[in-house]
């Protein structure tokens, strides 16, 4: 089901949501385009976080998707950071995305990513969070950040682990372990190609 939320703006409001759009950077990759988001990615991002695949975050109605990719789409105006959307440059496929976010749970800002089916198993993720990393560390200047991982992820702490991040401490709560995986900006190279 769809809502009217989703339903795409008249053309003034489509023609000014591109150019907020454009003064979200551009990263690319070898393989990757990391770049705003579109309101017609939102489809795959409810898709992910309302499906069984979220089992680690935190699944989701369509109508909560839709607030918290808004959150994490806005958060660009508000801190300079947020979330891109992550599509192969061989032929544009949405493949997932990555965020450099700060939610109000968090003690400090966050490497989060999350992918389609077809976007996992071939490096795409370890490839936009390298480059999410490197635009922390390289354009705003961060020399650490955290990645937030379930324990029992096994998937996303593999990722974090290759990415050069360490465990740095687990916080217990009620409904589980999260290990909080460190970034230093000292790590591996993980840094962006190209910046536009």
């Amino acid at each position: 089901m769809t809502f009217r939320f989703e339903a795409a703006p008249n053309a003034q409001g489509a023609e000014l949501a591109a150019r907020v759009a454009d003064a979200i950077p551009t990263l690319e990759t070898e393989r990757l385009v990391l770049r705003a988001p579109q309101l017609s990615d939102f489809d795959t991002y409810a898709q992910i976080v309302a499906s069984p695949r979220a089992r680690y975050l935190t699944v989701m109605s369509r109508e909560d998707a839709w607030y918290d990719f808004a959150q994490m789409v806005a958060i660009w105006s508000l801190r300079g950071h947020g979330l891109w959307s992550v599509a192969a440059k061989s032929d544009g496929q949405l493949l997932g995305f990555v965020v450099l976010g700060f939610e109000p749970e968090d003690p400090e800002p966050e490497l989060g990513f999350i992918f389609t089916e077809e976007g996992e198993g071939h490096g795409y993720a370890f490839e936009a969070a390298g480059a999410a990393r490197g635009f922390a560390f390289e354009q705003l200047g961060w020399d650490t950040l955290a990645s937030f991982i379930v324990k029992g992820n096994e998937r996303s702490q593999r990722l974090a682990e290759r990415l050069g991040a360490f465990v740095e401490r687990e916080i217990v709560e009620e409904d589980g372990v999260t290990l909080v995986y460190r970034h230093l900006a000292t790590d591996g190279d993980g840094g962006m190609e190209a910046y536009t």
